[in-house]
């Protein structure tokens, strides 16, 4: 399958249904009260992570999605149904963001999180919803709430406890194979890898994700070879296996360790004080005099010795990362809750405070600014005198009128509510 690990997608959340302005009909009721149901909430648009998936490919030919959105209430109290929420798969370890702002919406590190990222609309109030002492037959209803809709990045970072990484040609593809379920491309030319390529390790009782990095040369921060591409994905690895051609001499392994490892600081100072074990591949192709040089050489940083195509050494390998991990594993536990629950993203999902708003003078009116006020006056059918009148009585109980009195408002001036345009009334 193709690898993709970054894609743009719009998304927009289903819209309310509307609510109905019904009155009953019966034979013997000649006088019938209002019997208008409420509209369904739209669906909204959900994304989840799913550790079945390890690409962003599905949404490289797809970028539109859109929810269903709720059904409008009828007659009888009847209300319609809620439109279905529209659920985005996408691979663990998919970061989520607003493209608008770059802001990061959801990070999805868990397998089975979900995160709502646009809310479906609010379905409308009907007739009945709005009959009170003062109000014995309303004759409106509310419209429903456009669905929220946005412009998406999504980016890709793999989830592996270990990463190989390493010059191009030193054989992270073949141990990867050796050692784990992962069959990459396996070539001798440099290159080989384009994608990152992932595999389970088991050891005993003990199993870990590994991922082969494509390679790494100098200036991969800067975007030369694949580097730039890839070095986000060792981003949330706890161990960097960091493999090395030992047929190159002292001095060139030398060099290449520290410029490799400059490209992990240059990009992410974090990344280079990771975890990291030596291994030098490709030993049975070499003089155990060649191998005692290199031993003294890297004697700091304790190197393992291995050959990933004839087997040598892996044993020890295998079992110091088993050790490795394990370690990690027990230092970042964390207790575990009695009830284990998803973890659920709901931007808005209360019913915003009424009170919670902002007056401003604009040209010859007001704007007034504020999530529910606004969200009023959306669902607000301007066809209706009744339905208007009701604006206007809420922006009086909430003090709105007094504020804009005092700011030197006066009868015709226009009142801004979002998209929606009111006349300033007299109120006293």
């Amino acid at each position: 399958m193709y690898f993709c690990d970054e894609a743009k997608i719009k998304v927009k959340a289903g819209n309310g249904g509307n609510g109905s302005a019904s009155f009953m009909r019966a034979k013997y009721i000649p006088k019938g009260g209002p019997d208008g149901g409420n509209g369904g909430n739209g669906g909204s648009v959900v994304f989840q992570a799913d550790a079945n998936l390890n690409t962003l490919v599905n949404y490289m030919s797809r970028k539109h999605f859109k929810a269903e959105s709720g059904h409008n209430g009828r007659g009888r109290d009847r209300y319609g149904h809620n439109g279905a929420d529209l659920i985005l798969k996408v691979p663990v370890g998919t970061l989520v963001y607003d493209s608008a702002d770059g802001k990061l919406l959801a990070d999805l590190a868990e397998n089975g999180q979900e995160a709502v990222v646009v809310r479906g609309g609010m379905g409308g109030k009907g007739n009945a919803g709005f009959k009170s002492s003062v109000r014995q037959a309303p004759d409106f209803a509310e419209l429903g709430e456009p669905g929220g809709e946005k412009e998406l990045k999504l980016e890709l970072k793999l989830i592996a406890e270990v990463a190989f990484i390493g010059y191009p040609s030193v054989g992270k593809s073949t141990l990867i194979s050796r050692i784990s379920n992962a069959r990459p491309k396996i070539a001798d030319y440099p290159f080989t890898t384009l994608v990152p390529n992932l595999g389970v390790v088991k050891v005993d009782t003990a199993d870990f994700m590994v991922a082969d990095i494509p390679g790494l040369i100098e200036g991969a921060h800067e975007g030369k070879g694949l580097g730039i591409a890839f070095l986000k994905h060792i981003e949330r690895t706890k161990i960097l296996v960091h493999l090395m051609d030992i047929t190159h001499n002292e001095e060139e392994l030398r060099d290449e360790y520290k410029k490799l490892n400059q490209e992990l600081k240059s990009y992410s100072p974090a990344l280079a004080k990771k975890p990291q074990i030596l291994v030098f591949n490709k030993c049975d192709a070499t003089i155990n005099e060649i191998a005692e040089l290199v031993k003294r050489e890297f004697k700091k940083e304790k190197p393992l010795f291995i050959s990933a195509v004839s087997g040598l050494g892996l044993k020890e390998f295998l079992y110091r990362l088993k050790d490795e991990v394990i370690a990690l594993r027990k230092k970042e536990q964390k207790p575990v809750p009695e009830k284990k629950e998803r973890k659920v993203f709901h931007p808005d999902e209360n019913l915003p405070d009424i009170h919670n708003y902002s007056i401003e003078k604009e040209g010859d009116g007001f704007r007034v600014k504020g999530r529910r006020i606004e969200q009023i006056a959306i669902m607000t059918d301007m066809s209706k005198k009744g339905a208007i009148t009701r604006v206007h009585d809420v922006l009086d109980k909430i003090g709105a009128y007094k504020e804009m009195r005092k700011l030197g408002g006066k009868l015709g001036d226009p009142i801004h509510l979002g998209v929606r345009q009111f006349g300033f009334r007299d109120m006293e």
